[in-house]
């Protein structure tokens, strides 16, 4: 008489209850706050068929020449506002992202300098934008304050996530020698975190362009307030006209941020 031991084996796939838990509570809650929402499907029907009416009133997009020339103005102004709420944003970020590495700074001061990196976080470009409207008046420069706020919230929180996993065996190398903090930053925290640096700053640019757009509907200058008239107006023909342009412009910012990436990497 043989007698077979059986060996209990481990389960290749062991059951998440709570991650399952968690995933039912979530749909419940989803179909809860659509049902709370007036979220509907003979709604969602109805927006399709106004969707198409609108694209087929776009179509074909407004080329006059005096439209094309408020167009160029609005995106030219744009691009201004996003290449100087990176330049300013980004200057005033590489401070700050250090001062809230905890690596590199004291607790304090690391603690004061991600309180206020939280608060640029804190709002959309457009709420802080209309609050620049009312400080400084309509115009680009409320456009540029905003963004330079967005700017800071951003980059300085990732830079100061990327300074914190930087190798630490360069820092104490130059420590060593007896360097300032302002030598170890050049000679050993930089040249591990230019080319991420590099790609954030750029990121950031194309993001200020995008935004450039909307804070202009609220005020903050650029083409947002010629997409916002247009559309108010209903030359649905003028808006598709700076839709395209903006996409295309968009579209080369880009491939040229792409190239700047590959020469830092």
């Amino acid at each position: 008489m043989t007698s077979t031991t059986q060996t209990s084996r481990p389960q290749a796939f062991p059951v998440n209850w709570p991650a399952r838990l968690g995933w039912i509570a979530l749909t419940l809650y989803a179909l809860y706050a659509a049902s709370t929402l007036d979220i509907s499907w003979a709604r969602l029907v109805r927006g399709i068929d106004q969707g198409a009416t609108l694209l087929a009133r776009m179509f074909p997009p407004n080329t006059a020449e005096d439209k094309l020339e408020l167009i160029a103005t609005g995106i030219f102004e744009s691009l201004q506002i996003a290449v100087l709420a990176t330049f300013f944003g980004i200057l005033l970020s590489l401070p700050l992202g250090f001062a809230a590495a905890r690596n590199l700074a004291p607790g304090w001061l690391s603690t004061a300098a991600r309180g206020l990196i939280a608060v640029c976080r804190s709002f959309h470009p457009v709420i802080v934008s209309i609050l620049f409207v009312k400080a400084v008046g309509f115009g680009a420069l409320a456009g540029i304050l905003a963004l330079i706020v967005s700017t800071m919230g951003f980059v300085a929180k990732l830079f100061a996530e990327v300074v914190e996993e930087l190798d630490p065996k360069p820092v104490e190398a130059v420590r060593a020698t007896g360097a300032s903090f302002l030598n170890v930053l050049v000679m050993a925290v930089m040249p591990q975190v230019m080319a991420r640096f590099v790609g954030l700053t750029v990121y950031q640019f194309d993001s200020n362009l995008r935004n450039s757009t909307m804070v202009g509907i609220v005020g903050g200058g650029g083409i947002g307030a010629p997409l916002f008239t247009a559309y108010q107006r209903f030359d649905y023909d003028v808006v598709l006209t700076i839709l395209l342009i903006i996409i295309a412009l968009i579209m080369l910012c880009e491939f040229a941020s792409a190239r700047i990436r590959r020469v830092f990497q």
